[in-house]
């Protein structure tokens, strides 16, 4: 019987049991530096993946994340974070979990067996062939996932797989095919943590590099910052007068000229016209 990558076990951890602490968080921590190293190889298909994301939301189109357990919770958290940060509708980054949003907060495994259920989720959101679809699992088997990103892909949208094993069901059906080669993890099949480290890495790159690719992004600042806070308040001061370099009345005075919209803020000439 073949054992792929993630569920095989890591030499370095078999006494994992028998370790001080320090030696048992120094082995979780440094595990984590091939996480980084996986997604460093993956590279091309990343910046293939991102050019497709870009060009969907140029086209007017959105971005789905789909995933069982962790990596459902990884795509949620992803999509959650795209609004306040890029200023973006709450419907351009969609994350969709396995067994619905309860699973954010309760783990119900069973949940990635179901094909069909992956299938119904991508015509309950409405996936068109303008959008791109990005199945994560790190096994690279999970039936939803896969059933998720075969609907999509019968609809003409673009579809990314993300896997830690190479050659799987979900790789194979994928468009662009990111493989992440974590390796075994130290808690034997444990894959929210090399694995899922490595996901969050691939997650993270595609948002940002699409959004700044589609002007969400000036120089390397968050130009639509949402200030839905007193600490973000804070940020788009800091990022006006550091575009405009001015002092901090003037940005204020700006921003509360242009209702807190940073890039109206900064493009504005000081005799009220634009530039």
């Amino acid at each position: 019987m073949n054992i792929s990558k993630t569920e095989a076990r890591n030499p370095y951890s078999m006494n994992m049991d028998q370790m001080s602490s320090e030696e048992m968080a120094r082995l979780v921590i440094t595990a984590n530096y091939e996480a980084v190293k996986a997604v460093e190889d993956a590279v091309a298909p990343i910046a293939k993946a991102v050019d497709a994301i870009a060009d969907a939301f140029e086209k007017g189109g959105r971005l789905f994340y789909i995933g069982a357990g962790t990596s459902g919770r990884l795509g949620v958290l992803d999509a959650a974070e795209c609004p306040p940060t890029f200023g973006v509708p709450y419907d351009q980054v969609q994350g969709i979990i396995a067994g619905g949003n309860e699973r954010m907060f309760r783990a119900g495994e069973n949940e990635e067996d179901n094909y069909e259920k992956g299938c119904e989720a991508i015509t309950e959101h409405g996936v068109t062939s303008k959008d791109v679809v990005v199945g994560i699992s790190a096994a690279g088997n999970a039936a939803y996932v896969v059933g998720a990103i075969e609907a999509a892909k019968s609809l003409g949208a673009v579809t990314v797989g993300i896997s830690s094993n190479p050659d799987t069901k979900l790789l194979n059906a994928a468009d662009i095919q990111i493989f992440t080669d974590t390796g075994a993890e130290v808690l034997t099949g444990s894959t929210r943590l090399k694995a899922g480290t490595a996901q969050k890495i691939v997650l993270n790159t595609l948002t940002t590099c699409a959004m700044a690719k589609t002007g969400k992004v000036y120089e390397n600042m968050m130009i639509n910052l949402s200030p839905s806070n007193e600490k973000l308040k804070r940020r788009v001061v800091r990022i006006v007068r550091e575009i405009r370099h001015c002092s901090e009345d003037e940005a204020v005075s700006r921003l509360e000229a242009h209702a807190w919209n940073i890039r109206a803020a900064v493009e504005a000439r000081e005799d009220g016209v634009e530039t």
